[in-house]
């Protein structure tokens, strides 16, 4: 099966010269959810960072879709992301003066659309991660673990081919949680999209199709069922 996500030979190495990973390389297919752990500073937000072009690494290749990361400038970068790419991070980024709505619906938003459909689309993926009809609140108003979860739904919204989450249910209770991996594993199975997921949990582990433990020397397989 042809990947969607191909990391070949990476190399990262952080100031002061200490090499995170040396020859890293991954593929991932659509429709797969993959899940990468191992210890705190291995670098592991480092790789997904790299994967969606917001951090340059000193060899190798990343490809999405078949396109080299590396051939395009700022504004490519920006526009693959805009396009392909849906990334839930661990600071969420989430406007606090926007109301959950608008926040759901900017990556729909900047492709232009019809106003109503881009409405009900944001208020259905609201209600997905289990927050109802509070789409005209705003987002100042919400807990760590209601933030995360609308930074979800925001990075789901627009079915982007490559979703990347850096510890996704980290400010969650274990309910919710399971309700959110479970959208996760429909949202790549079910549209094809291929997914990198960072964790320390093996709830979120044990719900991938692979899991792979990064350390110095690259990535291993690890068996967490």
């Amino acid at each position: 099966m042809t990947s969607l996500l191909e990391l070949r030979a990476l190399t990262k190495s952080v100031p002061g010269g200490r090499v995170l990973f040396q020859d890293l390389s991954l593929s991932v297919a659509p429709g797969e959810l993959v899940a990468i752990v191992g210890e705190s500073g291995s670098g592991k937000s480092t790789l997904l960072n790299m994967a969606a072009g917001l951090e340059r690494y000193d060899a190798g290749q990343i490809l999405i879709g078949g396109e080299d990361l590396a051939l395009l400038d700022e504004q490519g970068l920006t526009d693959l992301r805009r396009r392909q790419i849906g990334f839930v991070f661990q600071a969420f980024h989430i406007l606090p003066y926007l109301t959950l709505r608008r926040n759901v619906a900017l990556p729909l938003a900047l492709a232009a659309g019809d106003k109503n459909d881009i409405d009900a689309r944001a208020d259905a993926m609201i209600e997905l991660v289990g927050l109802g009809n509070r789409g005209s609140d705003y987002a100042r108003d919400l807990s760590g673990g209601e933030l995360q979860r609308i930074a979800i739904a925001r990075a789901l919204i627009h079915k982007p081919a490559l979703i990347l989450a850096d510890e996704p249910t980290g400010n969650l209770d274990s309910e919710t949680a399971a309700r959110i991996l479970q959208l996760f594993a429909d949202s790549t199975r079910n549209s094809g999209s291929a997914g990198l997921l960072v964790t320390h949990s093996a709830a979120a582990a044990a719900i991938a199709d692979r899991t792979l433990v990064l350390t110095a020397t690259g990535l291993a397989p690890v068996n967490v069922k």
